[in-house]
């Protein structure tokens, strides 16, 4: 065998064994040369605990203004009532303590009761408290002066609240309009009924 054809056979031999190599590096999954892999979103369902929605937190946020709302009015209707009493005035209240000590020796229901009427004054005009204008006229040809009962009534018609008011020295002719208030909680919705009126 002559010397060229012995050169010619190592080199196809070394040729083939960097072939091989080759070729294994490139299966080698675990080498730099091969691309590496997109990463994916994490599995939510394997999370401890739950955090809240928007639609959850919006309904939270709701009813925590609700709430707030509710007790913002609450508060203003007590403010409301309260400024609605304190518009009444001293000499009233004092007109008031008289006439219930006028009453308290009346018998029956009193000698004015043609004298007296009453009508209903709207909740939104007394900070949501009951209330009833007493029409008072004198239908006297003198100077008088008057007392009246008014009661307010649960629905089995008992007696749980009674008011005074009253007018002095109204001419012949003259009216007077005295509120008889109830102090009590708007429910149960109560009823005023007139019981006593006297002249004196």
């Amino acid at each position: 065998m002559s010397t060229r054809t012995v050169s010619l056979a190592l080199a196809v031999t070394l040729a083939a064994g960097l072939l091989v190599v080759s070729c294994g590096n490139d299966d080698d999954s675990g080498g730099s040369n091969s691309p590496s892999a997109r990463p994916t979103a994490p599995d939510t369902a394997s999370f401890s605990g739950n955090t809240p929605s928007a639609l959850e937190s919006k309904a939270a946020s709701a009813v925590a203004s609700a709430r707030a709302a509710a007790s913002a009015a609450a508060a203003s209707a007590s403010a409301a009532a309260a400024s609605f009493e304190a518009s009444v005035s001293a000499e009233v209240e004092r007109a008031d303590q008289a006439a219930q000590s006028e009453l308290k020796n009346v018998q029956g229901q009193g000698n004015a009761m043609s004298e007296v009427a009453m009508t209903g004054k709207p909740r939104s005009q007394t900070g949501g408290l009951l209330a009833v204008v007493v029409t008072i006229t004198n239908k006297t040809d003198k100077k008088a002066s008057y007392a009246v009962q008014v009661d307010f009534l649960d629905s089995s018609g008992k007696a749980v609240e009674t008011r005074y008011v009253g007018a002095e020295n109204l001419e012949p002719g003259e009216k007077a309009q005295p509120l008889a208030i109830s102090r009590k909680p708007p429910e149960p919705v109560l009823t005023p009924k007139l019981v006593k009126a006297q002249r004196y």
